[in-house]
């Protein structure tokens, strides 16, 4: 879209970036699309909306509420690996709305690039979301992203984009307006935006009627009370930014000013006359509800307060009610305590990008380990947790570990087989969410950094009894407060692998490192040796000390088990022993 929009304005491309829809710090780290965005190109006489959508089930909730914008949807698959199983949730959520795909195949410019094995594996995942005879006719594209190259064969590309959006106007209906009369305006508020100068901004596609900036409008929803006022500044989407008109009808997506109280899920309808001839309000946004949850706290430990901004409990509260605003999906509750809140979400990167925004804003937190939500069927009665569907791509010779570390968690094999393409082995699984919990890292151990994990979330079902295994290794505990010496660590990487290095602040009970054994222990990394007439302070030191395991904050959710926590500041993860739950073990020992 990049080199099609701005081919012939060099300028305006370098300013555009490399990136123009996945700009935020986070999307461009960890390589996936995190919010939902807009832009609009113009080709020849029509205007295309294009809303980019993460593909990860975590951030199911920002798919939820665009579908609502869209009249189709482009399915972009790699032309090696096919279909992922987060294709399989974005394409059900289109496929039920009654929507037409187009599939484009991207990176054919790959030496291994397998096209038709892809139209064939998408074909039938259609068939198997139950889509119709008109959506599984769909027309395939085939693209080269990075080259700016797309084509309506593999091996024909052309030298930009333009079949790509050709194959859009073709392809794709229109928007269907039943009632264009400005009395009709019906527009559904899919998206929250923030201005420095205009406060809070509504995003909206109108489905009826029409709009003009300064009319008296009203914010209606089945179950809230209606609030009035005025648009003051109205926007339509222009390439990758947007400009102020006086008027959009219905098939415009529009942002509006001058309604601080907006949220998603309202509906604008006219107030003209007092809104006597005003339309009826769409329905709300349905949101899947969430099926992790972690704890979110000020922070206590015997470190706090050194390098953050914001520390109490009301910041953080504020904080957490205002991402509601924008964040459908996620869920704030009070807990018994007054400085610790309960955060629910789709899964734990879901809880993990808000807990690392935070971080980045200088907050300092505390939080708890992940644990997932339990519902109760309402016609057996039983208790059901949610499970998750794994695809694992190994090579062939770790297959058994993979195996053994998915058994170990409860989940049920439902497919394996051999991926002639890269010559890798493909694991399918069925796992508890309990089971997903740390699960990443483990499968990374056990095969040398060379497995990739997708999971998207399956469905509830009966509740295991017992625990899932988890860590098999305890940690290693500091045994005091103090600076961590050399000589202290030199001891204490005999027992496990450390996380510290020499010269770092610790405190007792701080987590310092994984033990090589079942159960925690504590050692003193803090301790110096002792200087005699004899010898220097130094002398007769050989022993060199082994390179820390670098922990970033996935890896440290991952870790944390029941009775442990993670402090979270601006620079540093520390992981320390919850206190409150200190000295309690299976069976009432202490």
């Amino acid at each position: 879209i990049r080199n099609f929009v701005f081919s012939r304005k060099k300028e305006k491309a370098d300013e555009a970036g490399e990136r123009v829809m996945d700009n935020e710090d986070q999307e461009k780290e960890r390589g996936i699309t995190i919010l939902a965005k807009n832009l609009a190109v113009m080709r020849g006489d029509y205007k295309i909306n294009i809303m980019d959508t993460p593909g990860h089930a975590d951030f199911g909730g920002e798919v939820e509420r665009v579908l609502n914008m869209c009249d189709g949807v482009l399915l972009v698959v790699d032309s090696v690996e096919g279909p992922k199983p987060q294709t399989r949730f974005v394409l059900d959520k289109a496929l039920q709305k009654g929507m037409k795909a187009m599939v484009v195949v991207n990176k054919i410019d790959r030496p291994s690039a397998r096209p038709d094995y892809v139209v064939d594996k998408v074909f039938d995942l259609f068939c198997e979301l139950g889509a119709s005879d008109e959506q599984t006719d769909f027309q395939v594209v085939y693209a080269s992203g990075l080259q700016g190259k797309a084509g309506t064969e593999a091996n024909d590309l052309k030298e930009d984009l333009g079949p790509l959006f050709d194959a859009i106007i073709a392809g794709i209906d229109p928007p269907t307006v039943e009632k264009p009369e400005a009395n009709n305006l019906q527009a559904l508020i899919s998206n929250i935006d923030f201005d420095s100068f205009k406060g809070k901004m509504g995003i909206a596609r109108i489905s009826n009627g029409s709009v003009k900036a300064g009319q008296a409008v009203s914010l209606a929803h089945p179950d809230k009370a209606k609030r009035t006022g005025r648009i003051n500044n109205l926007f339509v989407f222009d390439n990758l930014g947007q400009k102020e008109v006086k008027e959009a009808s219905a098939g415009e997506i529009i942002k509006f000013s001058g309604l601080d109280n907006v949220e998603i899920g309202d509906t604008l309808i006219t107030n003209e006359n007092g809104g006597a001839n005003a339309a009826e309000p769409l329905p709300p946004i349905a949101v899947e509800q969430p099926t992790v949850r972690m704890t979110l706290g000020v922070n206590k430990s015997p470190l706090a307060g050194r390098e953050g901004k914001f520390l109490t409990s009301r910041m953080i509260r504020d904080r957490l009610f205002k991402e509601l605003d924008r964040n459908v999906a996620l869920q704030v509750a009070e807990t018994d305590s007054a400085d610790r809140y309960e955060v629910s979400g789709r899964g734990q990167l879901h809880l993990t990008v808000l807990i690392e925004s935070m971080r980045r804003e200088g907050f300092e937190l505390e939080v708890g380990p992940p644990s997932v939500i339990y519902q109760t069927n309402q016609d057996t009665g039983d208790v059901e947790e949610p499970w998750e569907s794994v695809e694992v791509r190994v090579p062939e010779e770790y297959v058994g570990g993979v195996v053994d570390l998915l058994n170990q968690r409860k989940g049920e094999l439902t497919d394996m087989g051999l991926d002639e393409g890269e010559g890798m082995s493909i694991v399918k699984y069925i796992v508890p969410t309990r089971g997903m919990l740390g699960l990443r890292s483990s499968l990374l151990t056990a095969t040398r950094g060379t497995a990739i994990t997708d999971s998207v979330f399956d469905s509830y079902r009966p509740r295991i009894k017992g625990d899932i295994q988890g860590r098999d290794k305890g940690s290693l505990l500091s045994f005091a407060d103090g600076v961590t010496s050399t000589f202290g660590l030199e001891g204490a990487q005999d027992r496990g692998k450390m996380f510290v290095t020499p010269g770092e602040d610790v405190y007792k009970g701080m987590i310092i490192g994984i033990h090589q054994r079942p159960g925690d222990l504590e050692v003193n990394v803090c301790k110096t040796k002792a200087l005699t007439n004899m010898r220097s302070a130094n002398k007769g030191i050989t022993v060199g000390l082994s390179s820390p395991i670098e922990m970033t904050l996935d890896a440290c959710v991952e870790y944390l088990a029941v009775d442990e926590l993670l402090e979270i500041t601006p620079t540093q993860f520390r992981m320390a022993k919850n206190p409150e739950l200190a000295g309690k073990k299976k069976g009432g020992k202490k």
